[in-house]
């Protein structure tokens, strides 16, 4: 029970911190003549797919993970550093990482994806886009890429809790269009510029910057895009949801898009290829476990008279 009141102070706690910087933002926009930062309907939509997300995933942590954690961390190097600077930094280096892996798979895994899009559904940035999540980000398994390596290390589950949950805390902040480049810190931090391309849905922008507290995972692995690269941003997906402000719908119109598919075509590489494969793999073909569906085959053509010699 002391993990599961942990999560919900959490909840809490930093809840109300995000409201606060939400309502700043919003009179920081008015200020500045942008009376339209938060549009109220999606607003409401964003808090509440974030409030379903994190009370799931606080449920997961303290009844799930955190055992899981303890049973996986045995069969590592069980090196269990003392809490000091240098492991609280190599702690949080390798969060970090593990959420670049993460966040990578989940935009080129169509299952990660199912979960992940409803984040990246809005058409507008601003914070409280940071909350608009799933719930079943806590029951896909995309987790274990962020968890166990910690685990497998030896480091404290505790503190990789806060290292995580301070990872996450600092992504809220990148939610934004109120702030502009920042210098030398764009070389190596994660900053709104970058993110702000991250969120775009035209070609020069998807699947880019994938980082969460340090960008230079992107500069290494050659997923990094500046801002002034990438053109004119429109944020959202290819193909945005049909009812934008219904928090059900928000997370879960791609599980059932997926389920769809798999019914469609009974082909199982649709849960681990590429979001939009079974389209493209698919694009003009009828499903063929459905003979009805099959076109008619059309008649052979009438053979010619024969001919008396």
């Amino acid at each position: 029970m002391a993990d599961v009141r942990h999560a919900l102070f959490f909840i809490l706690a930093f809840g109300a911190l995000f409201l606060l910087a939400m309502a700043l933002e919003a009179g920081y926009g008015y200020w500045r003549g942008r009376r339209h930062v938060y549009h109220r309907r999606e607003t409401l939509a964003n808090i509440r797919t974030g409030v379903s997300y994190k009370v799931v995933d606080g449920i997961a942590i303290a009844l799930f993970i955190q055992v899981l954690y303890e049973w996986v961390a045995g069969f590592g190097l069980q090196w269990y550093p003392a809490p000091g600077v240098l492991s609280i930094l190599l702690l949080c280096l390798l969060v970090d990482f593990c959420f670049y892996v993460n966040h990578y798979l989940m935009h080129k895994v169509r299952w990660l994806w199912a979960s992940h899009v409803t984040h990246h559904s809005s058409g507008h940035m601003n914070l409280s886009t940071a909350l608009r999540q799933n719930f079943s980000h806590a029951l896909n398994g995309a987790w274990v890429l962020w968890w166990l390596p910690a685990a497998l290390v030896g480091f404290d589950k505790n503190w990789v809790l806060i290292a995580i949950e301070a990872n996450l805390v600092y992504q809220f902040f990148l939610h934004t269009e109120q702030v502009g480049q920042l210098g030398w810190l764009e070389r190596i931090f994660n900053t709104p510029s970058h993110h702000r391309v991250h969120h775009g849905r035209n070609p020069r922008q998807i699947d880019t910057n994938f980082g969460g507290v340090l960008i230079i995972w992107d500069r290494l692995f050659g997923t990094f895009r500046r801002e002034q690269d990438a053109g004119t941003i429109q944020y959202g997906i290819p193909r945005m949801p049909a009812r934008p402000y219904a928090a059900w719908h928000l997370q879960t119109h791609e599980w059932l898009s997926l389920w769809r598919d798999l019914r469609r075509w009974k082909d199982w590489r649709i849960l681990v290829k590429a979001p939009d494969w079974a389209r493209s793999h698919y694009a003009g073909i009828r499903p063929t476990a459905d003979p009805a569906a099959a076109p008619p085959k059309s008649p052979p053509p009438p053979r010619p008279p024969a001919h008396s010699r």
